[in-house]
């Protein structure tokens, strides 16, 4: 079992998570059940699916907790994209939190290599 809270990319998820439900109360009310949802949900399953799997006892049930995390994140670029396309907020703000996405979709992915080389 790991402790999560020692985790710099759950550290960096949480921090992301803020970011994000900053920037979605910027989106139409008109969205408030449709990509503000989708987003919101999509955010915190990154740090929440590290936590769960954090607290299993094998690698393998760990590394199938960070890929859905990563799978998280790959929908909330997609959402983020998507937001950009209906000019929904300004390119500059959606392009600077894509960019912390992508950074954080890649350590995610480096935590799930390291992790399954161990076994």
């Amino acid at each position: 079992m790991r402790n999560f809270r020692e985790l710099e990319v759950w550290k960096d998820a949480r921090k992301l998570v803020k970011e994000v439900y900053i920037l979605s109360k910027l989106l139409p009310e008109s969205e408030k059940f449709g990509l503000i949802s989708q987003i919101n949900r999509c955010v915190v399953s990154i740090p929440a699916n590290i936590a769960e799997g954090s607290a299993k006892y094998s690698q393998k049930d760990f590394v199938r907790f960070l890929q859905i995390s990563l799978g998280s994140a790959y929908e909330l670029e997609s959402h983020l994209i998507l937001c950009g396309d209906l000019e929904f907020v300004s390119n500059e703000k959606i392009s600077e939190i894509i960019r912390k996405t992508q950074v954080l979709q890649k350590r995610i992915a480096s935590l799930i290599k390291y992790n399954n080389s161990k076994h």
